[in-house]
């Protein structure tokens, strides 16, 4: 990996957006330094997506998620958050 650029100083951000439309981040950017960061405080943006399940699965998640006092689709995403997080974590290490 090539030590990256640094950046020109720029006058204003018309300069700045003009520079970037032309030049790729990825020749200035020090991804050794990078840090994963988190935004606990952002609301997220939900898009709505269209899913088939077997019926057996949606009624056993429907009565995992009444034992839970919660709405379905809300256990369902969390179950896949966590083992989205999981898998992450895993091809990580």
């Amino acid at each position: 990996m090539k030590k990256a650029k640094k950046p020109p100083k720029f006058k204003n951000e018309d300069e700045e957006r003009a520079f970037w439309a032309n030049h790729d981040i990825v020749d200035y950017a020090d991804f050794k330094s990078a840090q994963k960061v988190r935004f606990p405080n952002l609301k997220p943006s939900l898009r709505t997506i269209s899913i088939r399940l077997p019926e057996h699965l949606i009624q056993d998640l429907r009565a995992l998620a009444n034992e839970r006092d919660i709405p379905y689709q809300a256990l369902l995403k969390q179950f896949l958050a966590e083992r989205v997080n999981q898998e992450w974590r895993r091809h990580a290490a």
